[in-house]
């Protein structure tokens, strides 16, 4: 018997009695947006990797096309470092702020980091198919990025409208996908994997599911913290003032009370001759802003996630995915950047629960091919 025929035996006694290796189930995976909650997105792939699944296809925007694109990358290791290290001062030194009239943060601190994670790569040449979803302000519609640089696709993905300045590239005004499509599944169609999974950010509100501030610490000094803080809300203000006198024609004086300035004491005297004269009716709600704690700010953030709640909601009558997975939207705010740890967690938990769910349904029926 020569060497050949000996290998060949062996071989064939080595695999006998073994059975056949299962192949690994391939996933199409959208990312919604959310805000900070994109963090939760990190968990979730964990997850799918630590399953077994076969991730060949990713759908996002905004934090969902930047979490997917930094695992389509290679670079989701790097970024969760980065992000789980950040305290909530650490990510108010990122924010450049400019309050023009397109935008209070140029996001050129961040993306310098994100540029840097994902060097010069390419979309088309990433292992898996991904498209990263933006909205083209000038012609009212959805941009999908599936080849060229993958931080510009992602760049433009994330703007939030009045926030982040938008991305100006070939004659296009782009910024946040999550005006149009929050949770774009369609795109991952195409891939015919076996499954195709949904992480939607906008889930229903969980009391038990909310993450507290108080459970975060904040890196730096505390007296740097509150001087920043105040300054930020100082010009924050004044920006959201002027923008509005602006749209009614008010021009800026060169010396003097502002414009904004001198209708802030107009107002407040008025208001205060008013309640002089007549106590308000006792029927009549009054609302303390200040305590609770909402400002204008909030007040615009809370009305793009509640317009993303609507959208969501008719994308998934009309593209339903094999496994949806909702991460409630009271978990955090869209801009609590500094709990990644927490909301990473979260992202594992609902993942996981959402897959065990799928595969004691699968076995039921027959075995589940992973």
């Amino acid at each position: 018997m020569g060497s050949s025929d000996i290998s060949a035996t062996e071989s064939s006694i080595s695999t006998e009695g073994k059975a056949p290796e299962r192949r690994r189930q391939t996933v199409a995976l959208t990312l919604g947006s959310g805000g900070a909650r994109g963090y939760a997105h990190i968990g979730a792939i964990e997850i799918l990797a630590e399953r077994g699944y076969n991730i060949v296809a990713i759908s996002g925007c905004s934090m969902g096309a930047l979490v997917g694109g930094m695992y389509a990358a290679g670079k989701m290791q790097d970024y969760k470092d980065w992000v789980t290290g950040l305290g909530q001062f650490d990510v108010l030194k990122l924010l450049d702020l400019t309050f023009n009239s397109v935008g209070a943060i140029r996001g050129e601190k961040i993306f310098s980091i994100v540029r840097e994670m994902l060097g010069d790569t390419r979309i088309e040449n990433l292992p898996l198919h991904y498209t990263a979803v933006a909205t083209d302000l000038l012609a009212h519609k959805e941009i999908w990025f599936q080849d060229g640089p993958l931080d510009r696709a992602i760049r433009a993905s994330v703007a939030i409208p009045g926030v982040v300045t938008p991305l100006v590239y070939g004659g296009r005004v782009l910024v946040d996908g999550s005006l149009l499509n929050p949770l774009p599944i369609v795109p991952t169609i195409s891939a015919q994997a076996d499954i195709v999974v949904a992480v939607n950010l906008s889930g229903e509100d969980d009391r038990r599911r909310k993450i507290s501030d108080a459970a975060f610490s904040v890196s730096g000094d505390d007296d740097d913290t509150d001087e920043w803080m105040n300054t930020f809300r100082d010009r924050a203000s004044r920006w959201f003032d002027w923008d509005t006198l602006k749209s009614l024609g008010v021009k800026k004086p060169v010396g003097g009370d502002s414009p904004e300035e001198k209708m802030t004491k107009q107002v407040q005297k008025k208001e205060h001759q008013r309640l002089s004269e007549k106590k308000l009716q006792e029927e009549h709600e009054t609302i303390d802003w200040d305590k609770l704690g909402i400002g204008k700010f909030d007040v615009m953030n809370l009305t793009i996630e509640t317009m993303q709640s609507a959208l969501v909601q008719y994308k998934l009558a009309g593209y339903p995915p094999d496994l949806l997975v909702n991460i409630p939207k009271n978990a955090s705010r869209s801009y609590d950047y500094h709990k990644a740890p927490e909301l990473i967690q979260l992202g594992r938990e609902r993942m996981a629960a959402a897959l065990d769910r799928y595969e004691e349904s699968r076995s039921s029926s027959g075995p589940l091919a992973i």
